[in-house]
């Protein structure tokens, strides 16, 4: 029995396939593209794999998601749909999510683009911000992670909403719930925190109608995914004024192209997906406790709901 790796780069995927021989020595861990014999192959190890890719493989049990997110998997139109998908989560990748987000939404709190801006000019200007608490912050999404993520912000004393589809509650966070509660939710929010997964009905939720409810010269913080942002609508708020300034961790075309316009923007800081990238012997630890656990029992606590997409 056999498990493949795909990781996209070929020396990342060289790295997980070593650790996993070593965590898993009762598997022969291989390339996705060199798998050896097909119908050995038990486990599909993986991030963003090629269409029609985890098809080949007739005997697979199930489709291991290096990462939170399952919809780089999903988009596969070639996809057997009775294969469970296992996501890798864990406190370590809690953990960098939190950091990121308490680190630009503080970035965008005390104004640092601005001081960046002024460094550049040997400009000495003493910006005046308020102090957390009369800032408003408000995270899309209310899953585990981003239930950690609404803690940090708590702590640090923000005023801080969470919206999601049951509006659920987490201490010191107001809720919002669904369509109706959407509304009031972006108007209170002077930082917009997306940590959505990607579904059919939160593609292109971040839009120009999303942006025209926020209050004028918000920001934006997004680690969901790519597929939340249309593009152009926020260069044309940027650009207009009504939102000041924005954080983008994840794009619809990855590695983010070097023409993009993005990676010039005045008022947009680009960092490469790696909010909760999670380094490979962590992450190969995770994922082969739960192949294990799957092996033993036929499922875990990390396989996704494919219906609803997470």
């Amino acid at each position: 029995m056999s498990i493949v790796v795909y990781l996209g780069d070929e020396e990342e995927t060289r790295d997980w396939i070593a650790l996993l021989a070593g965590l898993l020595p009762e598997f022969e861990i291989r390339d996705f593209d060199d798998p050896g014999d097909r119908a050995a192959v038990e486990y599909a190890v993986v991030w963003a794999p090629p269409a029609g890719g985890i098809a080949r493989f007739p005997n697979l049990r199930a489709v291991v998601s290096v990462g939170a997110g399952v919809d780089h998997v999903l988009r596969d139109p070639d996809l057997p749909r009775h294969l469970p998908i296992l996501r890798t989560t864990g406190p370590d990748m809690v953990q960098r999510l939190r950091e990121y987000v308490a680190l630009h939404v503080l970035a965008h709190h005390r104004d640092l683009a601005v001081t960046d801006r002024n460094q550049v000019r040997a400009h000495w200007q003493q910006i005046v911000t308020p102090v957390a608490g009369r800032r408003r912050v408000g995270i899309m999404g209310m899953g585990q992670i981003a239930r950690a993520c609404a803690r940090t912000l708590v702590s640090l004393g923000f005023d801080t909403a969470g919206w999601s589809r049951s509006g659920a509650a987490v201490e010191g966070v107001t809720p919002y719930a669904g369509p109706a509660g959407l509304p009031g939710f972006l108007a209170r929010s002077e930082i917009l925190v997306c940590l959505l997964p990607l579904t059919p009905g939160t593609r292109d939720i971040l839009n120009a109608a999303t942006f025209a409810l926020l209050p004028r010269g918000a920001r934006l913080v997004n680690a969901g995914r790519g597929g939340h942002l249309v593009e152009n609508d926020l260069l044309e708020a940027l650009d207009s004024g009504h939102l000041a300034g924005a954080t983008l961790d994840v794009f619809r075309t990855e590695p983010l192209p070097p023409d993009h316009a993005f990676w010039r923007h005045p008022s947009i800081r680009v960092t490469p997906h790696v909010a909760s990238y999670i380094d490979p012997a962590t992450g190969a630890a995770v994922v082969a406790a739960n192949i294990r656990s799957f092996q033993a029992t036929g499922t875990c606590e990390a396989v996704a709901d494919a219906e609803r997409g997470y």
